[in-house]
Protein backbone atom coordinates (compact mmCIF):
# COMPACT_ATOMS: atom_id res chain seq x y z
CA UNK A 1 0.00 0.00 0.00
CA UNK A 2 1.21 3.65 -0.74
CA UNK A 3 1.08 5.99 1.09
CA UNK A 4 -1.26 9.08 0.38
CA UNK A 5 0.76 12.74 0.09
CA UNK A 6 -1.69 14.37 3.21
CA UNK A 7 -0.72 11.71 5.05
CA UNK A 8 1.86 13.00 8.33
CA UNK A 9 3.12 10.92 11.17
CA UNK A 10 1.04 11.41 14.43
CA UNK A 11 2.12 15.12 16.34
CA UNK A 12 2.12 14.21 20.43
CA UNK A 13 1.89 16.25 22.94
CA UNK A 14 1.06 15.96 26.76
CA UNK A 15 -0.64 12.42 26.42
CA UNK A 16 -3.07 14.38 23.34
CA UNK A 17 -2.64 13.27 19.55
CA UNK A 18 -3.17 14.45 16.17
CA UNK A 19 -3.48 12.44 13.36
CA UNK A 20 -4.72 12.60 9.90
CA UNK A 21 -5.21 8.70 9.50
CA UNK A 22 -9.12 8.85 8.47
CA UNK A 23 -9.52 5.66 10.20
CA UNK A 24 -9.29 6.98 13.31
CA UNK A 25 -12.08 9.29 13.09
CA UNK A 26 -14.86 9.09 15.65
CA UNK A 27 -17.75 9.73 13.24
CA UNK A 28 -20.74 9.22 15.45
CA UNK A 29 -19.00 11.64 17.37
CA UNK A 30 -18.42 14.11 14.44
CA UNK A 31 -21.87 14.11 13.71
CA UNK A 32 -23.10 14.42 17.29
CA UNK A 33 -21.16 17.46 17.73
CA UNK A 34 -21.50 19.33 14.57
CA UNK A 35 -25.30 17.82 14.56
CA UNK A 36 -26.24 19.35 17.73
CA UNK A 37 -23.42 21.63 19.57
CA UNK A 38 -21.99 23.74 16.61
CA UNK A 39 -23.54 27.19 15.25
CA UNK A 40 -22.65 26.27 11.96
CA UNK A 41 -23.99 22.81 11.15
CA UNK A 42 -26.95 22.65 13.03
CA UNK A 43 -29.46 19.81 11.83
CA UNK A 44 -26.37 18.60 9.22
CA UNK A 45 -27.34 15.10 8.47
CA UNK A 46 -25.17 11.95 9.47
CA UNK A 47 -24.79 11.02 5.29
CA UNK A 48 -23.32 14.73 4.80
CA UNK A 49 -21.02 14.89 7.50
CA UNK A 50 -19.74 11.28 6.18
CA UNK A 51 -19.38 12.59 2.59
CA UNK A 52 -17.30 15.54 3.82
CA UNK A 53 -14.76 13.69 6.04
CA UNK A 54 -14.63 11.08 3.02
CA UNK A 55 -13.49 14.08 0.29
CA UNK A 56 -11.41 16.59 3.00
CA UNK A 57 -8.20 15.98 4.66
CA UNK A 58 -8.76 15.34 8.46
CA UNK A 59 -7.02 16.17 11.49
CA UNK A 60 -8.53 14.04 14.75
CA UNK A 61 -7.76 15.50 18.06
CA UNK A 62 -7.43 12.25 20.44
CA UNK A 63 -7.07 11.95 24.04
CA UNK A 64 -6.78 8.34 25.43
CA UNK A 65 -10.10 8.02 25.79
CA UNK A 66 -10.86 9.11 22.14
CA UNK A 67 -11.79 11.70 19.71
CA UNK A 68 -11.81 15.35 21.16
CA UNK A 69 -11.65 17.56 18.47
CA UNK A 70 -11.64 18.16 14.68
CA UNK A 71 -10.20 20.52 11.99
CA UNK A 72 -11.13 19.51 8.27
CA UNK A 73 -9.17 21.18 5.27
CA UNK A 74 -11.26 21.27 1.69
CA UNK A 75 -8.85 21.82 -0.75
CA UNK A 76 -7.20 20.96 -4.79
CA UNK A 77 -3.55 20.75 -2.62
CA UNK A 78 -2.28 23.43 -5.21
CA UNK A 79 -3.79 26.73 -5.05
CA UNK A 80 -6.48 26.82 -2.35
CA UNK A 81 -7.77 25.20 0.85
CA UNK A 82 -10.70 25.63 2.84
CA UNK A 83 -10.66 25.06 6.77
CA UNK A 84 -13.80 23.76 8.39
CA UNK A 85 -15.10 22.00 11.13
CA UNK A 86 -12.66 23.18 13.98
CA UNK A 87 -13.79 22.21 17.06
CA UNK A 88 -12.68 20.77 21.07
CA UNK A 89 -15.16 19.23 23.15
CA UNK A 90 -15.87 21.64 25.60
CA UNK A 91 -14.28 19.16 28.83
CA UNK A 92 -11.12 19.71 27.13
CA UNK A 93 -10.80 23.81 25.90
CA UNK A 94 -8.61 25.96 27.71
CA UNK A 95 -5.59 24.01 27.19
CA UNK A 96 -4.03 25.29 24.61
CA UNK A 97 -5.21 22.21 21.94
CA UNK A 98 -7.06 24.72 19.46
CA UNK A 99 -3.88 26.63 19.17
CA UNK A 100 -1.71 23.08 18.72
CA UNK A 101 -4.76 21.59 16.28
CA UNK A 102 -4.24 25.20 14.40
CA UNK A 103 -0.44 25.38 14.13
CA UNK A 104 -0.45 21.77 13.33
CA UNK A 105 -2.27 21.99 10.53
CA UNK A 106 -0.95 25.30 9.01
CA UNK A 107 1.96 23.32 9.38
CA UNK A 108 1.14 20.34 7.28
CA UNK A 109 3.45 19.80 4.18
CA UNK A 110 0.66 19.24 1.66
CA UNK A 111 -0.94 22.62 2.48
CA UNK A 112 1.91 25.29 1.62
CA UNK A 113 2.53 27.69 -0.89
CA UNK A 114 -1.05 28.05 -1.37
CA UNK A 115 -2.51 31.77 -3.00
CA UNK A 116 -5.21 31.60 -0.38
CA UNK A 117 -6.21 29.47 2.87
CA UNK A 118 -9.87 30.36 3.90
CA UNK A 119 -12.27 29.53 7.17
CA UNK A 120 -15.12 31.43 7.87
CA UNK A 121 -15.71 32.14 11.65
CA UNK A 122 -18.14 33.52 13.87
CA UNK A 123 -16.63 34.08 16.49
CA UNK A 124 -12.68 32.31 17.19
CA UNK A 125 -10.74 35.03 14.83
CA UNK A 126 -7.95 35.60 17.61
CA UNK A 127 -6.95 31.67 17.54
CA UNK A 128 -7.27 32.09 13.97
CA UNK A 129 -4.79 35.18 13.96
CA UNK A 130 -2.27 33.61 15.83
CA UNK A 131 -1.62 30.91 12.75
CA UNK A 132 -1.53 33.63 10.41
CA UNK A 133 -5.51 34.60 9.08
CA UNK A 134 -6.40 37.96 8.29
CA UNK A 135 -9.42 39.16 7.27
CA UNK A 136 -9.89 39.20 3.28
CA UNK A 137 -7.93 41.09 1.41
CA UNK A 138 -10.24 41.83 -0.95
CA UNK A 139 -13.29 41.94 0.33
CA UNK A 140 -15.42 43.18 -2.81
CA UNK A 141 -13.83 40.09 -4.94
CA UNK A 142 -15.36 37.70 -2.23
CA UNK A 143 -19.00 36.16 -3.32
CA UNK A 144 -20.80 33.45 -2.18
CA UNK A 145 -24.33 31.36 -2.46
CA UNK A 146 -25.44 30.68 1.26
CA UNK A 147 -28.26 28.76 2.35
CA UNK A 148 -28.32 28.47 6.10
CA UNK A 149 -31.28 26.34 5.92
CA UNK A 150 -30.18 23.34 3.51
CA UNK A 151 -30.32 20.68 6.34
CA UNK A 152 -33.42 21.42 7.51
CA UNK A 153 -35.36 21.39 4.21
CA UNK A 154 -34.06 17.65 3.88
Amino acid sequence: MTARHDEMPDVQRDGYVISTDPAHLDRPLIHGFLSRDSYWAQDIPYDVVMHALDHSLCFGLYAPAGQIGLARVVTDYATVAYLADVFVLPEHRGRGLSKWLMETVVAHPALQGFRRFLLNTRDAHGLYQQTGFTPLAKPEWAMERFDPDVYRRR
